[in-house]
This record gives structure tokens, C-alpha cells and sequence, in this order.
């Protein structure tokens, strides 16, 4: 069985350029919670003036009728993000926390040293793990930077490491600007064999260059049953402008089946809730969903 981890109403939304209604948000949740994925990254909680595409999140969390069977994930940045979620505590079950592997993305990203975040986040996931909420530590630019390059594992995996002893319950490795190949893959997971449990271990690949499905292939290779995607292929590469966006949930599903994996997701189901989005994302109309 593989756990995938519809992340299209966070990564996806807040990568497009245009604002989707609050109304159809919330029917596209709805609709997605209920295609048989288990996992759904709903929303993120960061200032409005930042990710203006979720300034309506915690309207969305609070609206969206979800089966209780799916956990439901927001994204925290800080302490301020913490508290403005618990408002909303009864409405999700596991919080991501974010960092880069890279010293500089993490400055141009969030203002802080690598150093700084751990320190900030530190208290964030205490406090997370008072209220019983499951914690993700997502590393991005796990597999390249933007600003510096290749980065290599031994890099993603001292964050990884340092996110475990705070107390996260799941490392996310993401390849965020979608350079990731089956080589550079490989090497990461031989390495990460004395980090992380692979039964802790999440892959977020983003299909840049094409390659996000043989990169899901490696990795099941070693043993990883965790993936993060986005229905239709939303979102995208600031870095990359035109580029294909977050793995496609309907082509990983095909992929895995093709190899004789369970999912526990109905394609077709993704893709009728996808038609919500249509007269909003002009792209989908160019997708056979």
C-alpha cells in the first residue's frame, strides 16, 4: 500500500497565478476528501500579504466537510502560524513545518540562517505535539537550489536529523525545483538509510524536467511507500516559470497501479473534482483529466 498525500490545495493554490474562489476552494477539498486519499494538505496559515492565493485558509479549513477517516494537514512557517491554526484546532490532524537544506534558499525564503529556523521551530512542534497534532518536517531543496546548486544529501539529512531529535513524527525530502533524477535519488536514500526510518519518510517531487515518476520508481526501490502530489499537476517552480508544476495525483495513481501497488484512490473520482477548478486554472483545459 502507498500513502499518497493530495497536496493541491496548499503547494498547488498557492503557486498559481490566479486567486480560485473561497467557494469552489472548499467544494474541491470536499470533493478530493472523499476519492479514497487519505491524506490532504488543505491549507497553509502565513500572513495574507505573503500567499495571497490562501489569505482565505482558515475560511476554507472551517467550511470543508471532511470524512473523518482523512487526515487533514496545514502547513505551520512559525509561532504565529501555530497559534492562529489552533483556533481552528478540531478541523486538522498533522501540521508541516518547513526549512531548506540550503543555507541560502532558507535566507531568501524565511530571513533566517538554517540555524535560526531549528531554534524557532523547536518550540513550534512542543507545542504541536502538546496538542496531540502530528508533525511533518518538510526540507526543501533537498535535491538543488536555485541560488547554489546541487546540494548534497549529507546537507538534507543533518536538517533531517535535527527535525527527528525535536520530535517530528515524518521527514518530507522535496525537490523543489524539480532537478531531482533517479542518480541523484539513489544517492540520497543509501544515504539516508542510517538517518530516517524509511517508514517516517516522505518523497515531494515536482516534474520540472520530466522526470518525477522514475524518481517515485527509485525510491520505491528502497522501500518508500510515502509520496506527496497535487491533482492535475497544480502548482509549480517560482524558479521555473512555464514548467510543469507538483506530480500530478492522477499519474502517480496510474503509475503505481501499472507496478501492482494500491493506493486506495479512485482516478476518475480526482478527476471529476478537478472540473471545479477548470474555468479557473486555464492550463487544466489544456489536461486530460
Amino acid at each position: 500500500m502507498v500513502n499518497i498525500r493530495e497536496v493541491g490545495p496548499r503547494d498547488g493554490f498557492q503557486n498559481e497565478p490566479e486567486v480560485i474562489p473561497t467557494d469552489e476552494k472548499v467544494r474541491l477539498v470536499e470533493m478530493l476528501a472523499r476519492t479514497g486519499l487519505r491524506r490532504l494538505e488543505v491549507t497553509s496559515f502565513v500572513r495574507a500579504d505573503v500567499i495571497p492565493q490562501l489569505a482565505d485558509g482558515a475560511e476554507v479549513l472551517r467550511r470543508a466537510d471532511i470524512p473523518d477517516e482523512v487526515a487533514v494537514t496545514v502547513l505551520i512557517p512559525n509561532e504565529k502560524g501555530l497559534d492562529n491554526a489552533l483556533e481552528l484546532r478540531d478541523r486538522f490532524q498533522e501540521v508541516n513545518l518547513f526549512l531548506s537544506a540550503s543555507e541560502t534558499h532558507n535566507r531568501k525564503n524565511v530571513n533566517r540562517s538554517i540555524e535560526e529556523s531549528l531554534a524557532g521551530l523547536e518550540r513550534v512542534v512542543a507545542r504541536a505535539r502538546e496538542e496531540r497534532l502530528r508533525c511533518e518536517g518538510v526540507i526543501s531543496v533537498a535535491f538543488g537550489c536555485p541560488y547554489s546548486g546541487d546540494v548534497a544529501p549529507e546537507a538534507a539529512l543533518t536538517v533531517a536529523e535535527r527535525l527527528l531529535q525535536l520530535g517530528c513524527d515524518e521527514i518530507c525530502l522535496a525537490d523543489t525545483i524539480g532537478t531531482a533524477t533517479p542518480d541523484s535519488v539513489r544517492d540520497m536514500l543509501r544515504a539516508a538509510r542510517s538517518t530516517i526510518p524509511f517508514d517516517r519518510l516522505a518523497l515531494h517531487f515536482h516534474d520540472t524536467a520530466g522526470t518525477a515518476l522514475v524518481n517515485v520508481e527509485e525510491a520505491l526501490e528502497f522501500g518508500v511507500r510515502i509520496f506527496d502530489s497535487a491533482a492535475g499537476g497544480l502548482g509549480g517552480c517560482p524558479f521555473a516559470p512555464g514548467a510543469p508544476g507538483n506530480l500530478g495525483t492522477q499519474q502517480l495513481i496510474g503509475r503505481l497501479e501499472a507496478l501492482g501497488l494500491r493506493t486506495g484512490a479512485d482516478s476518475d473520482a480526482i478527476g471529476a473534482a478537478l472540473e471545479v477548478l477548470r474555468p479557473h486554472v486555464a492550463r487544466l483545459g489544456r489536461l486530460t483529466v
